[in-house]
C-alpha cells in the first residue's frame, strides 16, 4: 500500500446500509469478477481488481479545522461501513487523505495532485466557497469529480461537482422567512467572515429582507478568518438594536465571536440571533453556554429523533469516540460516498463521465436527515430546519420545512 493511502474496514456492529433507491441490495452484491477492471476503469484511474482509491481533502489545520474535521470523519465511516457491505462493485475503497491547511492555494494544489499523482476515481471535501472555488477549475480542466459536502451561497452549478450540502433557497431564505413570520423581525444586522460565502449569501440575504420582506437591514460587518476581536460589532449591534441578528461567522471566530456577545450582556435570553454556521461542531469548542437560546439553520441536527440518525449517532460515536458531536456539514459528507457508490454501481463503471451520467435521481432513503434525492442540478431536494442551542450543546428542532425544499442555485431575482 502506497504512502498515505489507507484502508478502514468496519467494526462490528457498524453496518448501516443505506437504502440507494431500486439499487439496494445485500452485501456483496456485485462481485469484481462480474466488472472486470478493463472495463470499469477506461480513463487510467486508481482502480484494482480489489480496490478503487479515492481522496479526502479538508482542513486538518488552521482556523476552519473546527469545521471540517467532522466531514473527514464522516468520510471515513461511510467508507468502512461501505466497505464492510462489500466495497463499490466488489472493490474496496481505499483513501488518500490531504490537509488543505485552511488555505485556499492549497486546496487546489492538494485537488491537482490527488487527481494527477494518486489518480482517485472521486474527491470528497472542501468547505468555504473559497476552498471550493479555488479547487473548481483543477477539478473541472482534469474532468475530477468532487462530491462538496457543504451548505453555500449557490450561484453555481458545475457537471464536476455534487453539493450535498443546502444552497440559499434551502438555508438563508427560508431563515429569514422564519425569522418575519415566526419572530417578527423586520429589522436586521448582519454579521460575518471575509470572504465569498458570507458576502454572497448576504447580498442574498439582503435582497430578500428589502425586497421580499419589506424589511431594513440596519448593520452589515465583516472580519477576516481567524478574527477574534469582535468588540466594535457587538457596540454597534447594541447601539442600532436590531430585531434579528444573522451571522455568517464561520470557524473558530465562532467562539471569540459568542463568548464576547455573552461578555457583553446579549446572550439567548435578550437577544434575537440566527447562525448559518454555527452546528455542534463549533459549538463544542464555544460552549453551551455561550449559544444557549440562540438559533440555527440548517436541515440537519444531531438530536433529529428517527431510525435512520440514531443508527448513524451510534455508528459515529462507535468509531469517533461516545464524546463525538455531529454537525449538519458532518451528516452532509457523509452522504457522499454513498451517493457516489450508487451512481457508480447504476453506471457499472468508475469512469468520471459515466458516473455522472447516472447521478440524476439517485435516492437515499434512510439518510439521517430523512429522505433526500439528487436533482439534475446536482444539488439535493432536502429540507431546512431551525434549531434553538440549549446549554447542553445540542439544538431542539423548532420548525422543519412541511416538505422537500427543490435545490435552486440561482434564485430569479437574486
Amino acid at each position: 500500500m502506497t504512502q498515505g493511502v489507507r484502508r478502514f474496514l468496519a467494526g462490528r456492529g457498524m453496518a448501516l446500509a443505506l437504502s440507494v433507491g431500486v439499487l439496494a441490495g445485500s452485501a456483496g452484491a456485485y462481485a469484481n469478477q462480474d466488472y472486470p477492471t478493463d472495463q470499469v476503469n477506461t480513463t487510467g484511474l486508481a482502480v484494482t481488481d480489489d480496490t478503487v482509491t479515492v481522496g479526502i481533502l479538508q482542513s486538518l489545520t488552521g482556523t476552519m479545522a473546527i469545521s471540517e474535521m467532522g466531514a473527514v470523519e464522516a468520510f471515513r465511516l461511510a467508507i468502512a461501513q461501505i466497505n464492510e457491505e462489500g466495497g463499490v462493485l466488489g472493490r474496496q475503497i481505499e483513501y488518500v487523505l490531504e490537509d488543505g491547511a485552511s488555505d485556499w492555494p492549497t486546496f487546489a494544489d492538494r485537488a491537482r495532485k490527488l487527481l494527477r499523482q494518486d489518480n482517485v476515481a472521486t474527491i470528497f471535501g472542501g468547505y468555504t466557497s473559497a476552498s471550493r472555488q479555488a479547487m473548481l477549475p483543477v477539478i473541472e480542466r482534469e474532468n475530477g469529480l468532487l462530491f462538496y459536502p457543504t451548505f453555500y451561497e449557490g450561484m453555481e452549478q458545475s457537471p464536476n461537482v455534487v453539493y450535498t450540502g443546502q444552497e440559499a433557497t434551502q438555508q438563508t431564505i427560508a431563515a429569514l422567512n422564519w425569522l418575519a413570520e415566526e419572530k417578527g423581525a423586520e429589522t436586521f444586522y448582519l454579521i460575518g467572515s471575509d470572504y465569498v460565502w458570507p458576502r454572497t449569501t448576504n447580498n442574498i440575504a439582503r435582497t430578500h429582507i428589502e425586497e421580499v420582506l419589506g424589511g431594513e437591514v440596519v448593520g452589515e460587518d465583516y472580519y477576516a478568518l481567524g478574527h477574534t476581536s469582535f468588540g466594535s460589532a457587538v457596540n454597534r449591534v447594541r447601539l442600532r438594536r436590531p430585531d434579528a441578528i444573522v451571522s455568517t461567522v464561520v470557524g473558530g471566530s465562532n467562539v471569540a465571536f459568542f463568548r464576547q456577545l455573552n461578555a457583553s450582556g446579549l446572550n439567548g435570553s435578550n437577544t434575537l440571533l440566527l447562525s448559518l454556521a454555527t452546528s455542534e461542531d463549533e459549538v463544542l469548542g464555544i460552549g453551551g453556554e455561550n449559544v444557549e437560546g440562540f438559533y440555527s439553520a440548517y436541515k440537519y441536527f444531531m438530536s433529529l429523533e428517527n431510525e435512520n440518525n440514531e443508527a448513524f449517532v451510534a455508528a459515529f460515536k462507535e468509531m469517533h469516540g461516545s464524546d463525538s458531536v455531529i454537525g449538519d456539514n458532518t451528516q452532509a459528507a457523509y452522504l457522499g460516498p454513498w451517493i457516489w457508490k450508487a451512481a457508480v454501481e447504476r453506471a457499472g463503471s468508475f469512469d468520471v463521465d459515466a458516473v455522472n451520467d447516472n447521478l440524476a435521481g439517485i435516492e437515499l432513503h434512510n439518510a439521517p436527515e430523512g429522505y433526500v434525492r439528487v436533482h439534475e442540478n446536482r444539488h439535493l431536494w432536502t429540507r431546512a430546519r431551525i434549531g434553538k442551542w440549549n446549554a447542553d450543546g445540542q439544538a431542539t428542532v423548532v420548525w422543519e420545512s412541511d416538505d422537500l425544499i427543490e435545490p435552486d442555485p440561482f434564485p430569479e431575482g437574486y
